[in-house]
């Protein structure tokens, strides 16, 4: 089979290796879609070369079929469509033990911390499996793990029917916000700055605003009746939305930062005080989260063929990254097998 590690350097390298068997409580899966992300950006960039091992076949969002079973593993089989929840908790942090397994304060996040999906047969925890409807195409699955933390995202902002919601960028993780926001009631609009992202969101019926020509301020304000969106979310990792987002908001209202912001960055505090506002972490997602993403996709809520810009085989990986950072792309799927 062949693998896509990340060896530093912002360099990935395509190497060649045999399939090892699955250990016990382990399952062997044939991958088949792994999609690329901005924490594989970040990845790529050295951001996380303090955490991450080199080199690392690396990748989470994914999607592919069980090929074989490891000692004591129940309730798969063989031949079963599956994704992954990439995330391996201790079980004893004081997080954990709260009930907040998904941000274990030891977790292991498969495809950062362990071996990920770039490659063509993976061995994971049987625990990690969800299960894919046989109605769901494997390429649009590959967007699940990417739709769960939109859903995760979504619920966290506690939106509602009727909500003002406002997305600040609308790359991948934006579109899926926008998305799963209006399925659950709110009225979005996505402010983005590249033209080619605007007109493919405004083709899914959200208004769109650039920054740049528009007083964004002003815009929520007139759309809002004077006052502000219940709802912002951050996703952009710009430092200057984070400073201009809180007075997006409402009397009371959201601001849920999403983004991965590699450095820390200015936020109007007298903003948050006067109006008394909440802001909220969102990271990663829960199980739950997970199962309604493959609800959303399964019955095309998501809009998996927009977001899907092209697939190329695993040996255009780093070419693929490279088409990512120039902003040609909105969503790049690695088709795994395609050459092995």
């Amino acid at each position: 089979m062949l693998t896509a590690s990340y060896a530093g350097n912002r360099t990935i390298t395509i190497a060649e290796a045999e399939p090892v068997s699955p250990a016990q409580g382990q399952v062997q899966i044939k991958v088949a879609y792994t999609g690329l992300c901005g924490t594989d950006l970040h990845i790529l960039h050295g951001n996380m070369d303090a955490r991450v091992s080199t080199p690392l076949v690396f990748g989470h969002e994914m999607s592919g079929t069980i090929s074989a079973l490891g000692d004591g593993v129940t309730g798969w089989r063989v031949g079963d469509a599956v994704t992954v929840m990439p995330l391996d908790w201790d079980g004893t942090c004081p997080a954990c033990l709260a009930g907040n397994q998904h941000i274990c304060q030891n977790l292991n996040f498969i495809g950062i911390d362990s071996p990920g999906s770039l490659q063509g047969y993976w061995n994971v925890p049987s625990e990690v499996l969800v299960a894919l409807p046989s109605t769901l195409r494997l390429d649009h699955a590959a967007l699940v793990e990417p739709t769960a933390v939109a859903v995760h995202d979504v619920r966290r902002g506690n939106v509602q029917p009727g909500d003002k919601v406002v997305v600040i960028g609308g790359g991948p993780i934006g579109v899926l916000i926008a998305s799963v926001a209006r399925e659950f009631g709110g009225e979005v609009v996505v402010i983005e700055l590249d033209p080619n992202r605007r007109a493919q969101i405004g083709e899914l019926g959200f208004e769109t605003l650039d920054p740049r020509e528009t007083n964004q301020v002003d815009w929520v304000t007139q759309w809002t009746d004077g006052a502000g969106a219940d709802i912002v979310f951050e996703v952009s990792g710009a430092a200057a939305a984070v400073l201009g987002a809180t007075d997006l908001a409402k009397v009371r209202g959201t601001l849920v930062v999403v983004a991965i912001h590699p450095v820390p960055r200015e936020i109007n505090l007298q903003r948050l005080f006067w109006r008394e506002l909440t802001i909220l972490g969102a990271r990663v997602y829960q199980r739950v989260d997970f199962e309604k993403a493959v609800e959303l996709l399964d019955g095309g809520i998501i809009p998996a063929d927009l977001l899907i810009t092209k697939i190329v085989p695993l040996t255009e990986t780093q070419d693929a990254f490279g088409d990512l950072e120039g902003g040609l792309a909105m969503k790049i799927l690695v088709d795994v097998q395609a050459g092995s």
